[in-house]
């Protein structure tokens, strides 16, 4: 828990890690005595009813979960598929792994067949926790997945041969459990990168990772307090599958005794999360880049009534001017920019309490993490403006182990100390950090080199478009110009490729950036590649030019 201080510099220069030789997740969340009559979850159900679940029920469900991975002779570490949206089963599923000291993967739920063998395959999961959509899947794939033994499906009652029904399961299993005593070092979970930049990685977490986040998670939430009564109210779209979902939201709160609300949906929708916003009165949320941009063409402008936001944290994708502005109109609050990676997470932030928030910025390092610079050579950046690639001090506890059974992948991404992190970035003179992008995204052109993110800033915060994702095209010339693929908000413009709104943009832009940074390529179209965590996948785009 950091000082409520209300300089910034001062709580970096002060601040201290002070992370225990012993450690579980679940001992420091379900388990707390003193938050066992607290509500934990707030389970918002598709038909509006709510259930609520306090953290005493958590901890029974999760002690009789492991009570059944005992009666199934489940190794020690061994791995667990969790693939489920946000309901109590998956909050249940992870402490029951945290607790019998398993390693919890937590999986997407609208992920195909192919994608859930790779994860599964690789990992050599013995067990998998799913509903009877992901059951139909694995029905599909578990003749190549030799290691895999057993099924608890949540909401089939139709058991065959290893499949059993979760609920039955828990009627027949004791509430009483003792946790197991964990290192902070041993491995927790495994969560899978979403694989922008080439497949993905199993990126082994420890237990003492999720005290590594809690810097980065009170930075742009404000700071947190676990003291009664409690008054933050946490939620976020992102899928719990992710470290977005899990722990920048999820397991933090918890931390703190602090609800968090819960809900499955199939895909985002901004009008059900205005409705649950106002209808719940949320304090706290965590709104990827591609929620906030589809929230402000559902309603550019209209007031909405009854929010009850205190903070807003966004990371992933770079704000532009104009969106962070319709968030203190229409939200109602100052969006707090961070950035991270599933291997290092929340490392850099901005908190509107106790620092000015710079337009473009991500913010400064958080506290307990140092995070610099380098060009290709190696060597540390002073100079402010000049962009290269960021690597963080690896030493922190919310890095990762390592990459499951990937010892190439893990020397290259970890090299004396440093995490190097892929991703470039630049400083101002007074420290705070301007997210670049990944440098195959990076464009050169006319000898300037340039971010997508601010290209398409500009582009979006014409009142005609939607979406947009820009990358850099080969040009005999320039080496590469900009070519902008936007999803008008009339689709209309994609049939016919309207080229006097091509125009509208372009002029827009130019008046906006650098006369080398319009688009000089314009394309329409229906949608952009997407992750499944809503970042713009632009090798896609590149590979199709």
């Amino acid at each position: 828990m950091l000082k409520k201080l209300n300089n910034f510099e001062e709580l970096s220069l002060t601040f201290k890690w002070n992370i225990p030789e012993f450690y579980n997740i679940a001992s420091d969340t379900v388990d707390q005595d003193n938050y066992q009559n607290r509500i934990a979850l707030i389970n918002f159900l598709q038909d509006g009813k709510i259930e609520e679940w306090s953290f005493i029920d958590i901890k029974r469900s999760a002690n009789k979960l492991a009570n059944v991975f005992d009666h199934f002779h489940l190794e020690a570490n061994a791995r667990v598929g969790i693939i489920l949206g946000q309901c109590p089963e998956t909050a249940v599923a992870h402490m029951a792994c945290f607790k019998s000291g398993k390693i919890s993967i937590p999986l997407f739920n609208l992920f195909g067949t192919e994608a859930l063998h790779y994860r599964l395959l690789n990992s050599r999961a013995s067990l998998v926790i799913c509903d009877n959509i992901g059951l139909n899947k694995i029905f599909e794939i578990k003749d190549r997945l030799p290691d895999l033994k057993k099924i608890i499906c949540i909401d089939s009652n139709d058991e065959k041969s290893n499949v059993f029904n979760f609920k039955k399961l828990l009627e027949q299993a004791s509430d009483s459990y003792i946790t197991k005593k964990t290192k902070s070092s041993d491995p927790a979970l495994i969560i899978y990168t979403s694989g922008t930049t080439g497949g993905p990685k199993g990126a082994l977490l420890p237990h003492r990772t999720l005290l590594g986040h809690i810097p980065g998670v009170e930075i742009p939430h404000e700071f947190l307090s676990s003291s009664e009564p409690v008054t933050d109210l946490f939620w976020t779209p992102a899928d719990w599958a992710w470290i977005g979902g899990l722990f920048d939201v999820l397991l933090p709160a918890w931390h703190f005794g602090i609800p968090v609300v819960s809900y499955r949906s199939q895909k985002f929708d901004p009008e059900v999360t205005f409705d649950l916003i106002s209808k719940l009165e949320i304090k706290n949320t965590f709104l990827p880049p591609t929620a906030l941009k589809m929230m402000k063409s559902f309603n550019p402008n209209k007031t909405i009534k009854n929010l009850k936001l205190r903070t807003v944290g966004s990371g992933g994708e770079a704000l532009g001017e104009d969106l962070l502005e319709w968030g203190k109109q229409i939200l109602g609050v100052g969006i707090n920019e961070f950035y991270g990676q599933t291997e290092c997470n929340l490392t850099v932030s901005n908190c509107g309490a106790i620092m000015p928030t710079k337009q473009g910025s991500i913010g400064k390092p958080v506290p307990g993490h140092e995070v610099r610079i380098i060009n290709e050579n190696g060597e540390l950046i002073k100079e402010p403006g000049l962009d290269g690639e960021i690597i963080v001090k690896s030493d922190t506890p919310v890095s990762f182990l390592k990459y499951w059974e990937n010892d190439k992948a893990t020397k290259q991404k970890v090299k004396d100390g440093w995490l190097y992190t892929g991703d470039f970035a630049y400083k101002d003179e007074e420290g705070y950090f301007y997210f670049k992008g990944r440098e195959d995204d990076i464009i050169n052109t006319s000898g300037y080199r340039v971010g997508p993110s601010e290209v398409e800033d500009a582009v979006i915060s014409h009142p005609k478009v939607s979406m947009v994702a820009v990358i850099g095209i080969p040009d005999k010339l320039r080496g590469q110009v900009i070519k902008a693929f936007v999803v008008p908000m009339d689709h209309k413009n994609v049939l016919n490729q309207n080229e006097i709104l091509k125009k509208s943009i372009q002029n827009h832009v130019k008046l906006k950036l650098a006369a080398h940074e319009y688009p000089r390529i314009i394309e329409f179209v229906y949608e952009l590649p997407l992750t499944t965590t809503g970042k713009i996948i632009r090798k896609d785009l590149r590979e199709n030019n």
